[in-house]
């Protein structure tokens, strides 16, 4: 089966029950993206797919034959830190480093979505097309990443610079 990984293309045989997050870390040796509670609960192995963020562990790698994936292993460019891996350093945004790179890239993913207009629950006017990323905005649509250190503070400013930056 063929993918595009990180920018790279991969023609890889492997069981077709596999999830994806097992392809990554498993088949491919790229092990940024962990397997936290493999319940889609956490989001520690958050990727993109087409600049999409999905739950790696709840994902048939099959699904995504022909697909650009990218994980937090992809985010850099020639030896430089991605913006958003930057600021989870300036601002601690993490403690153990566990749940960092499902943060990171749920918050790529979660930052294009905004940008497009998707609402949120939390969303006060849907008919507006535009999407401010307030805290509570912020805090909500990153809700499905769980960082059991506490670190949420230093994540929201990181990701809060991230977004205004772009």
């Amino acid at each position: 089966m063929q993918f595009v990984i990180n920018g790279k293309a991969t023609e890889i045989e492997f069981d077709a029950r596999t999830s994806l997050l097992d392809l990554l870390r498993d088949h491919l040796d790229l092990h940024g993206s962990k397997k936290g509670c493999n319940q889609g609960a956490c989001g520690a192995c958050t990727v993109l797919v087409e600049g999409e963020r999905i739950l790696s562990c709840l994902a048939l790698a099959v699904q995504y034959q022909g697909q650009n994936i990218t994980t937090i292993e992809g985010l850099a460019t020639d030896g430089q830190l991605h913006p958003l891996q930057q600021a989870f350093l300036e601002h601690d945004g993490y403690q153990c480093g566990y749940c960092t790179p499902g943060q990171i890239c749920s918050a790529i993913g979660m930052a294009a979505e905004a940008k497009r207009g998707m609402p949120s629950h939390v969303t006060r006017d849907l008919a507006a097309g535009l999407v401010t990323l307030d805290r509570d905005e912020l805090r909500e649509r990153m809700s499905g990443n769980l960082c059991r250190c506490g670190a949420y503070n230093g994540i929201v400013d990181a990701i809060t610079e991230y977004v205004e930056a772009q």
